[in-house]
């Protein structure tokens, strides 16, 4: 316990007791507990997830296509884009950030700069394959051949953390900009979600005209099911066939990050999903099956946190 309380301190160059809000940061943004941002930064983007995977680079890239050596992590997820102003180059916020982490008792895992070293394909893979940040999330950057990378990881009683750092020249703009990713182990909360049983889910219909099916799983921006959805499409199968004249929309909903578009897309892929599953694995009529897709239209939830963005994205059966 020592060890950790005197790694914290360590972090004297960028660690602080409260994340400080500035006025030009993103609404609901705050450095994370960590690390503190690099002088004069603004936060451009922000996302927290209490429990997700994350994929950081941890070699030379030289196909995004086929990115060789990755880090694939589980657990809470903060990440930041920041906009740093440009008389402060990468090299000069990178090397605060390195001293700083390495004094907290963090070991360097992989670090890189340019594509002589980081491989040609190190920015658009970080930048725009969706897979480490996010699409669209902070400032498209110019100037690729000033990029430095840093993967960095402490582990100790407390448990692990890894932090990841890509630093950005924008020669064009006079600006640097700095992505930063922080995985912290953390135990995924089960049991979270109760399977309605096929007697529930026909008390709810009977009710309200629809009911929300929890236990119904797809990765991120994906609309595969996954496997530990069976138990409730095997029990909406189970309503459907004791109801053989019952016909329903299958909706799909999702929160609002991202596009409207997009997110219609996906809602209409994901309630699709479904049907064709009830119809060719549980052998419900496709007649009585009608998939629908309303993205983001349709909230029961502020879309302002996490914690309601995970109940706004969801299934619904829908009385027709």
């Amino acid at each position: 316990m020592l060890k950790t309380i005197l790694s914290f301190v360590f972090l004297v160059l960028l660690i602080v007791d409260t994340p400080a809000v500035f006025a030009a940061d993103v609404k609901g943004s705050s450095d994370h507990p960590l690390l503190s941002r690099f002088p004069g930064a603004e936060i451009r983007n922000y996302l927290r997830k209490n429990y997700d995977a994350a994929v950081l680079p941890a070699g030379i890239i030289k196909d995004k296509k086929a990115p060789g050596q990755l880090l694939e992590l589980e657990g809470k997820v903060t990440r930041i884009a920041y906009r740093i102003p440009g008389e402060h180059s990468a090299l000069e916020v990178l090397r605060n950030y390195e001293k700083a982490l390495q004094q907290g008792g963090f070991e360097t895992l992989f670090a890189c700069h340019g594509p002589e070293t980081c491989g040609p394909d190190m920015m658009p893979f970080i930048s725009l394959e969706g897979r480490v940040r996010p699409t669209a999330f902070g400032d498209a950057v110019f100037g690729s051949s000033s990029e430095r990378v840093l993967l960095t990881r402490r582990s100790d009683e407390a448990g692990e953390v890894h932090v990841f750092l890509h630093v950005v020249d924008d020669t064009s703009n006079h600006r640097t900009y700095l992505y930063q990713e922080i995985v912290e182990g953390a135990q995924l909360e089960l049991d979270q979600i109760k399977v309605l049983q096929a007697d529930e889910l026909q008390q709810s219909l009977e009710r309200q005209g629809y009911v929300t099916v929890p236990g119904i799983y797809f990765d991120s921006a994906k609309a595969e099911i996954k496997p530990e959805s069976d138990t409730a499409l095997s029990e909406m199968a189970k309503l459907l066939s004791s109801y053989p004249d019952l016909k329903v929309y299958v909706v799909g909903h999702t929160d609002n990050q991202g596009s409207l578009d997009a997110n219609l897309t996906l809602s209409q892929s994901r309630a699709q999903a479904v049907v064709q599953a009830l119809h060719t694995s549980y052998g419900v009529k496709a007649e009585n099956l009608l998939a629908k897709g309303v993205a983001s239209f349709s909230p029961v939830a502020s879309n302002a946190d996490e914690k309601g963005r995970a109940r706004n994205r969801r299934v619904e059966l829908v009385v027709q």
